[in-house]
């Protein structure tokens, strides 16, 4: 007996019409999801995948349309379907969650009701909607569902703002649901618990889930099966297990090495890229999509179009060469970058930066509410500092704070080089400006649309460094060159880039002031692995040759270990570990630690028991007695100080050589726990 799958793509073709040309964006992609599948989408932006998901939905811009194929949704093609059926799938049996929460949200519409109408669409009461409404922000573990209900978008961070999006999506319980890179804005332990819920919705109701993202480690654990798609095709496909430990096609081979994996470290460790860049949107092959980048292409692979052979069972891969792929040469990228001298004469390792007892208090609807509570950490010359923890814990408001991008409460302090900097930015001179920079977690609203590449970065070296019109125009063109941005796209404006292309601009305007610190807010969380590897890389060649000291905030915890020095984790505004990399992610831990590490899906797909945090997340309004993390701390039972966890907050202690806790739990007793 043949089970029907919930989804299928039969021979899919999909155009985008650009300047009355038809564009071709799909190419003959079929696959086919089971009842109670995952299936996972994997590939570069632009090759399609987000595509392949708007096809599936009904969902296709105005100017896109399917030219071949059809879309079968349990056995029934929708391809040709009128609107009001559309309208029905999506309300009832296909639900999607995108990747930009911020854009998925109505700005002018409450959380509550906007998540209440989608109870209220299937038949429920106004009131009956509210209340499943604060259900459903609970189920996706959201702090204080009552308050965030009542809040607009705007107000939600942007790891919120997804769980919001989640929420919705998963409310009228969808036999189809297509989630496009959903957890890309959230930390670990919230996608792990976000990944449970899609788990248990798929074991309980049978849902079929299309799961697209970019973080491979994600796919490895939660999808059955997996497709790689490149500019368009797709060029692989198989069983999980099989494809991630037997890659055979180069392009599959090329995002597994670009991953930093754990053991990795930029000191002894330099990450894999894939050479080029992905083809322009509608190109024409004559051969094989991946010949321009492959080192294994030959005349037949630029001539011929490559059909699928079978490399193990369902496993299949659309290579003339699959058998060699997984043997293909490293491909890594070196930097050609012109160091500024700018006078500096600390060496490596002196301290540089020095925050002590920094605090913030912002008023959230009429009540004080204490977001940073007595951080002190140092930050030396050449090192990157690595902060972590979930949403709400901080992390960009530290980096605020240190910026003067907004004030400290009085008894912070913030030094540079052995000199108080002033708390606000306005009252910093421009040399103090110049050496702390940032890099924004989205290029997209970091750069001013309206001026040329070449304009965005002159102009921070006119006003950072003083240069006339002409040295700062050729210095923007060295940093430019120096980022691997070709001499061809320094006179076009940011949205003729690609992602990669646009956060490389972002990173040479940051260094446009010769800057001793650049705070780098999720710089690569959006991008493809392959264009994070390459960021990586670029950070750490400059990291090298100017001495620049990181502050890196990051939910990918590969990453910072990756690239970090030193960690610091927060949890509520305060700092609870604090360390070399080497020895915060090796343990003893902190329980709060230990529980993010645990959340980490791995890539090799071993398993580890994961530590949950149960119980209702705390909100910095309203902070618990004790150690803040007590109500949810998976070491406090048995460990023999649950009344001292309850009822007095631990200092930052010093537990073994440069390192901090701070817990209540003694170092040997959290040894013997985590064993």
């Amino acid at each position: 007996m043949t089970t029907t799958p919930t989804l299928e793509l039969r021979n899919l073709e999909v155009a985008y019409t650009v300047r009355g040309i038809d564009r071709q964006v799909l190419r003959g992609v079929s696959l086919s999801i089971a009842p109670g599948e995952a299936y996972g989408l994997v590939g570069e932006s632009g090759c399609g995948k987000s595509t392949a998901a708007f096809a599936a939905m009904r969902y296709l811009p105005r100017n896109g349309k399917i030219t071949n194929g059809s879309i079968l949704f349990e056995g029934k093609d929708i391809v040709d379907i009128n609107g009001d059926e559309v309208a029905k799938l999506r309300r009832s049996a296909i639900s999607m969650v995108y990747q930009n929460p911020a854009t998925a949200l109505n700005p002018t519409i409450r959380i509550g009701k906007q998540i209440a109408e989608v109870f209220e669409l299937n038949g429920a009461s106004n009131s009956d909607a509210m209340m499943m409404a604060e259900q459903a922000l609970t189920k996706v573990q959201i702090a204080d569902p009552a308050r965030v209900l009542r809040r607009y978008a705007h107000q939600l961070s942007g790891g919120m703002a997804q769980r919001v999006v989640i929420a919705m999506a998963l409310a009228s319980n969808p036999r189809l649901l297509v989630m496009d890179e959903p957890t890309t804005g959230l930390d670990a332990t919230v996608e792990a618990e976000v990944l449970d819920l899609v788990r248990e919705l798929r074991r309980d109701t049978g849902t079929a889930v299309l799961f697209i993202s970019h973080n491979l480690g994600v796919i490895r654990n939660m999808c059955d099966r997996v497709g790689v798609l490149y500019a368009g095709a797709l060029v692989e496909q198989g069983a999980t297990a099989e494809l991630f430990s037997n890659p055979s096609h180069p392009y599959t081979v090329g995002l597994l090495r670009c991953i930093p994996r754990g053991g990795l470290h930029k000191s002894t460790d330099r990450l894999d890229t894939i050479p080029g860049t992905p083809p322009a949107l509608g190109t024409n092959f004559d051969g094989c999509v991946f010949a321009a980048r492959c080192s294994l292409a030959d005349d037949k692979c630029r001539t011929q179009l490559p059909e699928m052979v079978t490399i193990d069972g369902l496993h299949v891969a659309r290579c003339f060469h699959s058998e060699k792929a997984g043997s293909m040469p490293r491909s890594i990228e070196q930097i050609e970058y012109a160091p500024q001298s700018t006078g500096h004469k600390a060496q490596v390792g002196d301290t540089l930066l020095n925050i002590s007892h920094l605090s913030k208090v912002f008023n959230q609807d009429g009540h004080k509410v204490r977001v940073i509570n007595d951080v002190s950490f140092t930050l030396g010359v050449g090192e990157t500092l690595g902060l972590v923890g979930e949403s709400g814990s901080g992390k960009t408001t530290i980096a605020k704070l240190v910026l003067g991008l907004t004030p400290p409460e009085d008894g912070g302090v913030v030094t540079l080089d052995g000199k108080g900097l002033a708390k606000t930015l306005n009252r910093r001179d421009v040399a103090d400006v110049g050496a702390m920079q940032i890099v924004f977690q989205n290029p997209d609203q970091a750069l001013n649309r309206r001026h040329s590449v070449t304009r965005i970065v002159s102009r921070a070296v006119e006003r950072l460094r003083k240069f006339s019109l002409a040295a700062a125009l050729e210095r923007a063109h060295e940093l430019l060159s120096g980022m691997r941005v070709d001499a061809s796209l320094h006179s076009v404006r940011p949205v003729q880039l690609s992602g990669g292309l646009k956060q490389r601009v972002a990173i040479a305007r940051a260094f446009a002031g010769a800057p001793q610190i650049v705070v780098c807010d999720e710089p690569t969380s959006a991008l493809d692995v392959s264009v994070q590897a390459a960021i990586l890389n670029l950070l750490v060649d400059l990291q090298k040759k100017d001495q620049t000291s990181f502050i890196f905030i990051s939910h990918d915890l590969g990453v910072v270990r990756y690239i970090s020095d030193k960690i610091a984790v927060l949890y509520l505004g305060r700092v609870v570990e604090f360390g070399s990399s080497q020895r915060v992610f090796t343990g003893p831990f902190h329980p709060y630690t230990e529980a993010l590490l645990s959340s980490v899906p791995n890539i090799d797909g071993s398993t580890r028991k994961r530590i949950p945090l149960t119980g209702v997340v705390p909100s910095p309004s309203n902070p618990p007695s004790g150690c803040v993390l007590n109500p949810r701390c998976p070491r406090k039972v048995g460990s023999g100080y649950e009344t001292l966890c309850e009822t007095e907050e631990p200092n930052l202690t010093e537990v073994e050589p440069g390192h901090f806790m701070r817990c209540h739990v003694p170092m040997a007793k959290l040894k013997q726990l985590q064993s």
